[in-house]
């Protein structure tokens, strides 16, 4: 009995130690991504799907504004990978020597206009956005989204009068499936993924198009794991994940 309570102890100690798949704790890769908001759905099924093909690596999302993670960035946040939804900012960080080797571009992405489940606006296309009565929403300009989204209005027209101007496009869109907007302009990526939202196509004569660049950090600590995550959403796994979440293939 003594000897199966030590066997037992010993059993127990042993899981303790160690993280998921048997790999120690200590021997265990934390590795820092920062991404855009708008990759929040697919980077979390490569997060899952990454970390069952390699144990020793525990992926940690930083996921927001590009324009918030590049200041983070320049200001020495640590972060071992970069995917902001525009190649001008990874442009920025590179420029101030933090990016590690080249950028690859994984995707793309295009614009849409959201109303909530219902459209109790109306809304049947860009014009509406300019309807004083509508409550309306944009991502703040200082974001891609919100860049991306004055292009669009700016090719069509339209001079729209915004409500609220939210930091990214999880937040705009948030507030579109809640019904406390009646429309806001998102990537088609977004609205696609949301449950209490639809998506109202925006001709391609006045859309855009966004590249998603990916790099490794000069500054990071786990070059050969920032490698192997950057492998990973390039490999055909990573892109059937990113075309399943409605992501344009470079």
């Amino acid at each position: 009995m003594t000897r199966r309570l030590i066997a037992g102890s010993l059993a127990i100690l042993l899981v303790a130690s160690c993280g998921r798949a048997g790999v120690p704790d200590a021997e265990r890769v934390e590795l820092l991504v920062a991404a855009a908001a708008s990759l929040t759905d697919v980077f979390g099924d490569i997060e899952t799907a990454f970390e069952d093909a390699h144990p020793g690596i525990d992926v940690v999302l930083n996921l927001g504004g590009s324009s918030l993670l590049r200041e983070q960035i320049l200001a020495n946040a640590p972060v071992d990978t970069f995917a902001p939804a525009d190649v001008a900012i990874m442009e920025e960080v590179r420029a101030a020597g933090l990016v590690r080797g080249s950028a690859r571009v994984f995707a793309r992405n295009t614009m849409a206009i959201a109303v909530p489940a219902g459209n109790p606006g109306g809304v049947t296309g860009l014009d509406d956005l300019a309807r004083p009565e509508l409550l309306v929403g944009l991502c703040a300009e200082t974001v891609p989204c919100g860049r991306f989204t004055r292009q669009v209005l700016r090719r069509a027209g339209v001079t729209a009068q915004p409500d609220t101007e939210e930091p990214n496009v999880r937040a705009l869109l948030t507030k579109v499936e809640h019904g406390e907007l009646d429309t806001g302009i998102v990537y088609a990526t977004d609205v696609r993924e949301a449950g209490g939202a639809v998506a109202i196509a925006i001709p391609e004569e006045h859309n855009v198009t966004t590249d998603y660049p990916i790099a490794i950090m000069s500054g990071t600590s786990h070059p050969e794991a920032a490698a192997a995550f950057i492998a990973f959403v390039l490999s055909d796994e990573g892109r059937a994940l990113l075309n399943r979440h409605g992501f344009h293939l470079p």
